[in-house]
């Protein structure tokens, strides 16, 4: 199981190539962790740098993976700056932005089906006929453990220290990174919304399971199926799953905008959601990180 020396030697390979984000006091114990702000808009960065870093010498076809679009940019980018090619897989309902700024990164691009997950068994196809090395976009260990270098970050960030990390959960590579560094010193919280939700439906049937995926935030939380590194963790620390609607999600991004002039995806704001709308109230006192995790969005419609 991934633990915090596994997220430390992460920490030790990734070095200098992801960038530290910053962190936001915006109330007496909230913070946000603005890891929007890192390279290709998002916290994979760091995963994926890490796991083609451990993957030792690469294949001349470089590397492939399927995404929502997040993953993607992030395997585009570990790509260019370590000189290798990279040929992405994303569903035909990959928001636009993600779509062009894959092709600016310098990655193939595929558009293959309406889900994530069609687009996972095209990339693993094109693996095995090309011999480019496979990266999963949330159920690999040395993915979550680069994931989990954010969690380092706010222990220094953060040195009055802080009890609970909300985290937004798709396939759950990022809360498993989170939960291996933190727990059980600190209460990871995942949330999701109730049209993708493929952790909460795990922990109640007691093993990963298919659920359906639809909603605002389908394009970054929609996997079919949670991770089993995830689901792992998540049942070992008995992780608290909450579950916010569409529409808290929307407004969550909106207050997001709003209130701090923070652009962020919608599912990036689920997370927030869980306090905005209510799905997790704070215990009096209790000191909150909320993980803003995502930017690839177009911010037309926050104008």
């Amino acid at each position: 199981m991934i633990d915090i020396q596994d997220v430390r030697a992460a920490a030790t390979r990734i070095g200098s190539r992801v960038r530290s984000t910053p962190v936001l006091q915006v109330g007496p114990s909230l913070w946000f962790k603005l890891e929007q702000t890192q390279y290709a808009g998002s916290f994979k960065t760091r995963g994926m740098i890490n796991q083609v870093l451990a993957a030792g010498p690469l294949p001349p076809a470089g590397i492939v993976a399927a995404s929502g679009g997040n993953a993607g940019l992030a395997a585009a980018y570990a790509a260019r700056e370590l000189g290798i090619a990279a040929t992405v897989f994303v569903p035909v309902t990959a928001p636009p932005v993600k779509v062009a700024k894959l092709g600016k990164l310098g990655a193939q691009v595929t558009q293959i089906g309406s889900e994530y997950a069609e687009a996972y068994t095209a990339a693993v196809e094109h693996a095995a006929s090309t011999g480019a090395l496979f990266c999963h976009a949330y159920d690999d260990p040395h993915m979550v453990a680069g994931n989990g270098t954010i969690a380092l970050e706010l222990l220094d960030q953060i040195p009055s220290g802080f009890d609970t990390v909300l985290v937004a959960v798709g396939g759950g590579g990022l809360i498993a990174g989170m939960i291996a560094a933190l727990s059980p010193t600190v209460k990871v919280v995942a949330v999701e919304p109730e049209t993708s939700s493929a952790l909460h439906a795990a922990l109640a049937a007691g093993t990963p399971v298919d659920v359906p995926v639809s909603g605002v935030a389908a394009d970054s939380l929609g996997a079919r199926r949670a991770g089993q590194i995830a689901f792992d963790l998540a049942r070992t620390f008995d992780i608290p799953s909450v579950l916010v609607g569409n529409q808290a999600i929307i407004d969550a991004r909106r207050a997001l905008w709003d209130d701090y002039r923070l652009a962020v995806e919608h599912g990036t704001a689920a997370a927030y959601a869980a306090l905005t709308s209510g799905a997790y109230v704070p215990a009096p006192n209790e000191r909150v990180v909320v993980l803003i995790c995502g930017a690839n969005t177009n911010p037309a419609d926050l104008a």
